[in-house]
């Protein structure tokens, strides 16, 4: 039986792989890197934008910045995933700040995706990973762990964030970022 981080770091090597060739502009590469994260990143996008088609053309603005900055990720500076989880959060709030004030829709009227239905060591891995994360987070100043939860699992800007919160944008986005510095130690512990 393999050991669940072993199968996470084979993943993520993998992964850190296929970025690789696609910054080397190898188009098969891209069409595998697609395949691994397609669902994920639709996921964020119609999570942010909360229209189907947006989401869709979304995604494809994602692919295509990927595609012409995979040359540039480092693997030292943030997980695959995570570099790719960013780039699909910024281009869709890039294109809810297109469309004016934004409107705020609950998850049950979001759009349902389609079941992919992972086997069950993908599951055990994700809830492993899922439940270091929660308990990464729980470990961070409250102001902190607010503002990365509100800004990272709700899609708001750091923008509006700070508006809420009625502290400046340089407060706000210190704050995350000294969050999420703590939180990459404590997750890569």
């Amino acid at each position: 039986m393999k050991h669940p981080a072993t199968d996470a770091d084979t993943a993520r090597a993998r992964l850190a792989e296929v970025l690789w060739r696609v910054g080397q502009e190898d188009r098969a590469a891209l069409r595998t890197l697609y395949d691994l994260t397609g669902a994920k990143l639709f996921g964020i996008c119609l999570r942010i934008c909360g229209e189907r088609q947006a989401a869709e053309d979304v995604l494809q603005e994602v692919y295509l910045t990927i595609w012409k900055r995979a040359g540039g990720y480092e693997p030292g500076r943030a997980s695959p995933v995570t570099w790719l989880a960013t780039i699909a959060r910024n281009r869709a709030i890039d294109w809810r700040r297109a469309q004016g004030k934004r409107t705020m829709t609950t998850i049950d009227d979001a759009m349902p995706l389609p079941d992919d239905r992972p086997i069950a060591s993908d599951i055990m891995l994700s809830a492993e990973a899922d439940r270091r994360l929660h308990l990464c987070l729980d470990q961070l100043e409250d102001k902190q762990r607010l503002a990365i939860r509100t800004a990272f699992f709700d899609g708001v800007t750091y923008a509006e964030l700070a508006e809420r919160l009625g502290v400046p944008l340089g407060t706000m986005k210190s704050w995350v970022r000294r969050g999420l510095m703590r939180l990459k130690d404590c997750v890569e512990a």
